[in-house]
């Protein structure tokens, strides 16, 4: 069966995804191939006909670059005044975001999106105002051309010779909901720059024999097509996967780019990007840090980093690996990542050093196997940058305590060798050289534990093979001797500082790994806000090796500072504002991004399911290590953690308030419910007994007037009870009931008890069962007696009128125990675990009072005691209420 219902997973992304598009302001981006297609009167035709449907239309910022036709299209539109910025000296007029922010239009009109900010703008780039625009729900019009997509920055200067250096990522282009091609022949084009509509006369003509050529407008165009033809092809795969038309299986290509530290590697991610987008496939930027790497300037390592930032731009996912062998670790994340095709880069030419160890090209094809290898060759690197590389490696300091201790062992292991010497072979004595080889390379890096090698064979052969005391040999033998020597002991050489690398890269990881479950675990096991930051500060501490803060908003919507390392942060205006930012708009901000670089943290929003909870503030020791992508991944991690269980945490304090809320409510409708009635029926029967009296007092019968005033008495007494209840109730749940714990006679108390229901007994029959050698026990005799009583009173609603009660108490295990049991219909067994709640009452209420506050009462008392209370049915039927009082250390006899 051929089942074509659309995954609903896929729906359900979706749908969430829309939703969010919905909060959302749109964006339309007017694409062309390059300046005078007429991208800016389009987009201002466009703005014109939606005033005209009512729209609330701003020209942000516009460019008519002295075009009479759109200047023409600016009458009648409001202008948002721009923002003056002094540059060096010179007046720059840029889009004021915080005016268009202010103003709110249903449309505001931003020309030129991949515009580069003045300097003391909020962002340096003019996209990213419009994405905060979009954030805040603004819709917007801009334009776009071609060559100022950051995949074909390259083939945009091979073709036209001019390198564009306003660039964005072509993320920002995806994110639009709707992109319009203006699409101008390069003939009609050319004809528009003569007749001055393009460019001023003059600049037209240097346009013309420059950027302006014919065969650079082809191209251009071409580019332009294909990228909307991608998009729409895109569109169409979401409308055949929205209505289930196909299904689509995950069987398709993905791209790995090497990316290193050359400066050509920039290329090849573009390249990588391109491919990746032709198949529409997704795509990994890789950086292996190999020991050699390691050793690199660290403006080298640096570009590395830029170049896996530009990959992340770009779209790809990019990760960062450690270990010895690159095409080892390459090769196994590849296949661990199901990767088709590998791109990296070949090396302009070969030299002496690549022909012996082999080159990265060469051990990645090796061990390729089934994964196709890509082979490029970028630009030439700049020969400044190859002799900043090369001061960079000269400048590093040599390592003289390593080489000396190289030639102290092997200067040891000679003299062992020399006492030894007499009583061995020569054979033996090579494993003392190769003992001290082990202990070299075991402490130090490559470098002496190969000169250790080395100098171990030339002692051997010096003071020990025959002749000694010279580097001469009679006998071939010592030469295979001396060759598998040297290659035992570079062995031995490299494989221990491998194994010591390999090592040091576990504890590493393992270090992190654990931090990050350690960190996993606490979050699920702790309770309360400050607490779950308190353990989400040291954990990012301690793994990123940062100071941190974490920021909370206050009920004003003003970040505050919750915890962390306070005193390591200058939080002036500036840094708060950026906290603030981030927190607002819910993206990293600060040190190493595009949005406001010039503070000295990193700031992070805390996400929890789209809504921002909170800030982190982190502050790097070592800014490069933290700002590689793979490290801002895994802190965005931690953050996405911390947030969630600051969310849990405010979700659990919120249910817990609401259900307080709800249990109040519950109980003021059941004591309302209960109290009403109750107070009611004595009410009204006093009231009526009253009014009888008063108005028929002298012509009723003496029995009858003694009847009412009986009734008027009972009824009383009744509402008295009650109103005692619930004062008990309110005294016991306030823990305003202080004991007034004495010794007291038992038989005293129940008899007391029983006084004060003597006259409600009817015909009953009350035995009890007191022994009369009781110990005195400690106890509160008014509050006991209440206990009493309301047991009673209790066994006199429920149980029918000629049914005997029973008082039975003892002392048994150092309690006093006391039994209350009738000869009832005794207690529905789904009724006894909630007996003893407020205002419950059992099933046999429809004729009778009370607000079943009785039982709760009396087992706050026995609580307070110390002691328990209990209720079951008896054998025979009925039931009976237990309660135990403990008796204390050394109960006293009565007197």
């Amino acid at each position: 069966m051929n089942d074509k219902r659309p995954d609903p997973d896929a729906l359900l992304n979706r749908v969430q995804m829309e939703a969010a598009q919905e909060r959302r302001g749109k964006l339309k981006v007017f694409f062309g191939a390059c300046p005078g297609v007429g991208k800016t009167y389009a987009m201002l035709e466009a703005a014109r006909a939606k005033k005209a449907d009512g729209v609330d239309v701003v020209v942000g910022l516009l460019e008519t670059h002295g075009r009479k036709e759109t200047a023409a299209l600016l009458q009648g539109l409001e202008l948002l005044p721009p923002l003056e910025l002094d540059y060096r000296g010179t007046q720059l007029m840029e889009f004021d975001i915080d005016g268009a922010l202010k103003r709110r239009p249903g449309l505001l009109l931003v020309d030129e999106l991949a515009h580069t900010n003045a300097e003391g703008s909020r962002h340096v780039k003019r996209w990213q105002d419009v994405q905060e625009l979009l954030d805040l729900g603004v819709n917007v019009y801009s334009t776009l051309n071609v060559q100022h997509l950051e995949s074909i920055n390259d083939i945009v200067a091979q073709v036209t010779g001019v390198v564009v250096r306003e660039t964005l990522p072509d993320k920002v282009l995806k994110m639009a909901d709707e992109v319009e091609l203006i699409d101008l022949p390069p003939d009609d084009l050319l004809k528009r720059l003569q007749e001055g509509k393009v460019y001023l006369p003059d600049a037209a003509q240097r346009a013309a024999n420059n950027f302006f050529r014919k065969g650079n407008l082809i191209a251009l165009r071409e580019m332009a097509l294909r990228i909307t033809a991608d998009r729409v092809g895109d569109q169409v795969q979401d409308y055949r996967r929205d209505k289930a038309i196909t299904q689509t299986w995950a069987t398709t290509d993905r791209i790995l780019v090497c990316v290193s530290p050359s400066p050509s590697s920039a290329n090849l991610v573009r390249a990588a990007h391109r491919m990746a987008k032709s198949l529409k496939v997704g795509w990994i930027a890789l950086y292996v840090e190999t020991p050699s790497q390691i050793r690199l300037p660290g403006e080298a390592r640096a570009r590395a980093i830029q170049h896996l930032r530009l990959a992340e731009q770009l779209g790809a996912e990019t990760a960062t690996l450690s270990g010895q062998n690159f095409a080892e670790e390459v090769m196994d994340y590849a296949r661990e990542r199901n990767v088709t095709k590998i791109f990296i880069g070949k090396p302009p030419r070969y030299s002496w050093r690549g022909f012996l160890n082999g080159s990265p090209v060469d051990d990645l094809l090796r061990v390729s196997g089934d994964i196709d290898v890509y082979a490029t060759q970028g630009e030439t690197a700049d020969p400044r940058e190859k002799r900043r590389t090369k001061a960079g490696l000269a400048s590093r300091k040599f390592d003289w305590r390593g080489y000396a201790w190289a030639l102290l062992t092997v200067a040891v292991s000679t003299a062992m060798a020399w006492v030894i010497f007499p009583h061995v072979e020569l054979a033996n004595l090579i494993m003392v050289y190769l003992l001290g080889i082990l202990a070299v390379s075991y402490r130090q890096n490559l470098g002496p534990s190969t000169l250790a090698s080395f100098l171990s064979v030339l002692a051997f052969d010096f003071f020990f093979v025959p002749p000694r005391f010279s580097f001469a040999v009679t006998d071939t033998q010592y030469i295979f001797m001396f060759l598998v020597m040297l290659l035992v002991g570079l062995s031995i050489s490299n494989l221990t500082v491998r194994v010591r690398g390999q090592e040091r890269l576990s504890r590493l990881r393992e270090r992190r790994t654990a931090a990050l479950y350690s960190l996993s675990r606490e979050l699920a096991s702790t309770w309360g806000t400050s607490a779950l930051l308190d353990i989400a500060v040291k954990h990012i501490s301690e793994v990123f090796e940062s100071s941190v803060i974490a920021f909370l908003p206050d009920e004003h919507g003003r970040l505050q500072v919750q915890c962390g390392a306070v005193r390591d942060f200058n939080l002036t205006a500036k840094e708060l504002g950026v906290a603030h930012w981030a927190y607002d708009l819910g993206q990293m901000a600060g040190r190493g991004t595009d949005t406001l670089p010039g503070t000295e943290a990193l700031y992070l929003p805390l996400l929890a399911s789209g809504e921002p909870v909170g800030a982190l503030g982190v502050k790097p020791k070592n800014p490069e290590k933290l700002l590689i992508p793979e490290q801002l991944h895994l802190l965005e991690a931690f953050a996405h953690q911390t947030a969630l269980a600051v969310a849990a945490d405010k979700l659990l304090q919120k249910q817990q308030r609401t259900q307080m809320q709800v249990e109040t409510e519950k109980l003021r409708s059941s004591l309302l419910s209960s109290v009403s009635h109750d107070l009611r029926t004595p009410l009204a029967a006093i009231t009526g007994s009253a009014s009888s009296l008063l108005e028929n007092g002298d012509s009723l019968p003496p029995s009858t007037r003694r009847d009412l005033v009986e009734n008027i008495h009972d009824e009383a007494e009744r509402l008295e009870r009650l109103v005692n209840n619930l004062l008990e109730m309110t005294k016991l749940e306030s823990g305003a009931v202080q004991l007034k714990k004495e010794l007291h006679v038992p038989g005293e108390i129940i008899g007391s008890a029983i006084a004060r229901v003597e006259d409600r007994l009817g015909g009953r029959a009350l035995l009890t069962h007191v022994p009369p050698d009781l110990p005195l026990v400690p106890m509160d005799a008014l509050l006991i007696e209440q206990v009493l009583v309301n047991l009673l009173d209790n066994a006199l609603k429920y149980t029918p009128e000629k049914s005997s009660l029973e008082i039975t108490t003892e002392v048994r295990d150092g309690l006093w125990r006391v039994e209350v049991a009738d000869r009832g219909p005794g207690l529905p067994e789904a009724d006894l675990p909630r007996l003893f709640d407020k205002f419950y009452r059992g099933p046999e209420t429809a004729h009778k009072s009370g607000a079943g506050l009785g039982l709760s009462i009396c087992k706050g008392i026995i609580e307070i005691h110390g002691g328990g209370i209990t209720a079951q049915n008896r054998p025979g039927g009925g039931a009976v209420f237990r309660f135990t009082i403990p008796l204390g250390n050394n109960p006293a006899k009565p007197d």
